[in-house]
């Protein structure tokens, strides 16, 4: 039997993988503590852990009528971002895919009441929400196995929870040690063009707005307490706010965790920081000593809307 053994809602900004004196230039002659971050947590979780695959929730992968679960054997290029191109230009990735593990998932998304299709097109475009993070915690481990799963733009709170609870179930089914990393921000508003350059320092203190920023490290503290409860439960409010994704990777995540019922405390590596208006955090959920709560039973409606 498959099972999570270790969980990460982790920021994947493009400035974790421009040089350091570029990152330095950007944040007052400071390196941002996101990348320091990445790297303690490459040495204390990613070099040191047994598992078999990495499953990443990528926000930036938006699809429309269903779920889609990469199922390539392998996926190897160069990838240049449309969006910065300038920051994130022919960087070379490589690694295995799983097409046991996302077919299996695929299979539980009719017990779930949901839509999910794995695709090995090998035309099927890469993002940075996977890609850096691969960077970072992957590259140099050529026998780990690594695949991502997109949000769905027309999918509410609910639909990404029963994402999760069939990744669970898909991972159960097999006999995979399988990290989950929900790629993305909290809160998301970006500085407009002509005043964003004022606020690119990793400083807190230019996250857009006062409130965002108090609401980011309210989520961030009931995290470390793990009270994935109150997160969860406040969803609608955390939405004036602009979470990344509609928080869709985190809301898988928690699908995949037990939802409310999880109580796995996080792990903070480096500081909570600004991107150009937005809040960025890497958190670290380890396997409680007892193993996860299941996902609840299917259900045909939902009992409370997460959107």
């Amino acid at each position: 039997m498959g099972e999570i053994v270790g969980a990460g809602l982790l920021a994947h900004v493009p400035t974790i993988v421009l040089p350091e004196a570029d990152r330095r230039e950007l944040n007052e002659g400071r390196e941002i503590t996101l990348v320091p971050g990445l790297r303690q947590l490459r040495r204390d979780v990613f070099d040191s852990l047994d598992y078999d695959t990495v499953v990443v929730l990528d926000s930036h992968w938006a699809t429309t009528v269903e779920f889609v679960i990469t199922a390539h054997a392998r996926r190897a290029g160069l990838f240049t971002s449309e969006e910065l191109p300038r920051g994130m230009c022919r960087m070379p990735y490589d690694f295995p895919g799983d097409p046991e593990l996302a077919r299996s998932v695929a299979a539980f998304a009719d017990k779930h009441n949901t839509w999910i299709t794995p695709v090995d097109d090998p035309y099927l475009p890469v993002h940075y929400a996977t890609v850096n993070l691969w960077k970072f915690l992957g590259e140099g481990l050529p026998d780990k196995r690594w695949m991502s799963i997109g949000v769905c733009q027309t999918g509410d709170g609910e639909d990404h929870l029963r994402l999760g609870r069939a990744l669970a179930d898909g991972i159960a089914a097999t006999d995979r040690r399988v990290l989950v990393l929900a790629s993305g921000a909290l809160s998301h508003t970006f500085w407009p063009l002509r005043r964003l350059r004022d606020h690119e320092s990793s400083d807190p203190s230019h996250i857009f707005t006062a409130e965002a920023r108090a609401a980011d490290e309210q989520r961030i503290d009931w995290f470390r307490q793990g009270r994935h409860d109150r997160v969860l439960g406040t969803m609608a409010e955390f939405y004036r706010y602009r979470p990344e994704a509609r928080f869709g990777h985190y809301l898988m995540l928690a699908g995949a965790l037990g939802e409310e019922r999880c109580t796995a405390p996080a792990r903070q590596y480096g500081a909570y920081e600004n991107s150009i208006g937005t809040g960025q955090v890497h958190l670290w959920f380890d396997r409680p000593a007892g193993g996860w709560t299941r996902p609840p039973a299917p259900a045909t409606e939902p009992e409370a809307d997460h959107a």
